[in-house]
């Protein structure tokens, strides 16, 4: 399955129905007066937060939506039948922005949630609605009203409770392998990851969402590499894990490189918490272990934990970390189960 994150959208809802000109013409019944029903309203265009997705990937093969027309009225009073609705189906995390790409119409965060894009246009009223004491045989009826059309932005962020940043070959999707059944590729070469991969963590029963977002590399808010639009993937996350690799040359520099390009990214980002993490450890001997762990303190302020994924170390602290971070937030936001 191919990834999709930002798709531009044609929608139009439905125009309505004409109301219509009619007279009763019944036999004995000399003036049967006005009978001319009125037009159906033209469909709606809805989108829908649905369970099941996590790209957008269907809307590359269709960018026109448009709601079903409204039917004209007929006579003996009869109403047009409404156009059908159409619904677009979207990953939950799924933005929706006017045709500016600026500004936000809906946030679609929660499973299930619905939101009309588009009204329908109203039907015509028939000649029916017309007649009075003044005036008992109307010829004239309303035209249906037209849709709305506009030009949309779909962009999607994924839901997930903790986010996985560092440069290339930091070991993210070896993590994401390892404490999940995701099964991101895995190379020895930068920029493996060339989207987003989520898995499922489970630690002392409580399950939480991993997020592996590609590499990011010194410049990436200017373009460089893969660039940080991926970053938007980790902005909904509770709590990040910054993972050093152990092979980097100067630790420190590492660090405060993809720290620069989360400050340039700016959002959400700012002042989420975070785990600070040495990986890919199994490869040091202990006294450089214990030289590089040093210079990461210094660098990010913290203790960082150390990790290796090929033997194991480590990585039930780290779950452990994440899942006290992430319900703490829960519970300040009433969100515990």
């Amino acid at each position: 399955m191919k990834f999709l994150d930002e798709t531009k959208v044609y929608i139009r809802s439905g125009d309505g129905g004409a109301g219509a000109v009619s007279f009763r013409r019944e036999k004995f019944i000399e003036f049967g007066g006005p009978d001319g029903g009125d037009g159906g309203r033209g469909g709606d265009v809805w989108v829908e937060a649905v369970n099941g997705l996590n790209t957008l990937i269907d809307f590359r093969f269709q960018q026109h939506f448009k709601g079903g027309t409204g039917v004209h009225g007929m006579g003996r009073n009869r109403t047009g039948a409404g156009g059908a609705d159409v619904t677009l189906k979207v990953p939950v995390g799924t933005q929706i922005f006017e045709e500016d790409s600026e500004t936000l119409i809906v946030d679609m965060i929660t499973e299930g949630q619905r939101f009309r894009l588009a009204a329908g246009g109203n039907g015509g009223f028939g000649n029916t609605h017309f007649k009075s004491s003044t005036n008992q045989a109307p010829n004239w009826a309303n035209p249906g009203l037209e849709g709305e059309e506009k030009t949309i932005w779909l962009r999607l962020k994924l839901i997930a409770d903790a986010g996985l940043v560092g440069l290339p070959n930091a070991g993210k999707s070896t993590f994401l392998a390892t404490v999940t059944r995701a099964r991101p590729k895995i190379a020895n070469y930068p920029f493996t990851t060339l989207h987003p991969n989520l898995g499922v963590a489970t630690i002392d029963g409580r399950e939480f969402i991993l997020a592996d977002i590609p590499g990011l590399i010194e410049g990436a808010h200017d373009g460089v590499g893969l660039g940080d639009r991926f970053l938007g993937h980790v902005e909904r996350t509770r709590v990040l894990l910054h993972l050093v690799s152990a092979q980097e040359e100067d630790v420190g520099k590492a660090y405060k490189t993809v720290k620069h390009e989360l400050e340039a990214y700016g959002g959400e980002l700012l002042g989420k918490p975070e785990i600070v993490a040495l990986s890919q450890i199994d490869v040091l001997d202990p006294t450089e272990l214990k030289k590089k762990q040093k210079a990461l303190a210094k660098a990010s302020g913290q203790t960082p934990l150390l990790l290796s994924a090929i033997v194991g170390t480590g990585m039930t602290e780290t779950l452990r970390g994440l899942r006290d971070i992430i319900v703490a937030a829960q519970t300040y936001t009433g969100e515990e189960d």
